[in-house]
């Protein structure tokens, strides 16, 4: 199956995240899947998604015209949009150098059927080409009960900045210099 990589350019694409992002919430999961697939935490607005993409379009991977998997990326003005992620927020700040520039990586996300086959690298690769010459690092933060997430973060290069507790989860915060 060929994949090719790119940023976010229509509606029609940011709707086909939303679709992908619905099927992979806890809710629509059983509890076997979770532990051995991985979720994703956050539901987000087309609305919301589309302003985030004005600021840095996310990034897709697409087979057969049809998104099968993304990274979105959360430009730090977004800080206050979710609540669930102003914690990290807050940690990133109390960590990062002064004048450091960062990118969130605000979820990712790949098509079931597409594991295992190199998506999610790629999907960084691509990230990283596209906002590493503006910013100096990718960060994002994973729920320590996302064993999947973490493990596939963690083998493409991200080191662990901090453990810490907020909204009733253990969260890993993690960045990447690429």
């Amino acid at each position: 199956m060929s994949v090719e990589y790119s940023r976010v350019c229509s509606k029609k694409e940011l709707e086909e995240i939303l679709i992908l992002q619905k099927r992979n919430l806890p809710g629509q999961l059983a509890k076997e899947e979770i532990e051995k697939e991985g979720f994703v935490t956050i539901t987000h607005t087309l609305e919301l998604l589309d302003r985030m993409n004005d600021a840095s379009p996310h990034i897709i991977a697409k087979s057969n015209n049809k998104v099968v998997g993304y990274a979105l990326c959360m430009h730090p003005k977004f800080s206050k949009e979710i609540p669930i992620i102003q914690s990290m927020f807050k940690e990133i700040g109390s960590i990062l150098s002064e004048g450091e520039s960062f990118m969130v990586m605000g979820q990712i996300c790949v098509d079931k059927s597409y594991r295992g086959q190199g998506v999610f690298r790629g999907l960084y690769n691509a990230m990283k080409h596209a906002v590493m010459p503006e910013f100096n690092c990718i960060v994002t933060e994973v729920d320590a009960t996302n064993q999947r997430s973490l493990h596939a973060h963690l083998a493409i290069g991200f080191k662990t900045i901090k453990k810490y507790h907020s909204d009733g989860r253990e969260w890993y915060l993690i960045r990447w210099n690429g």
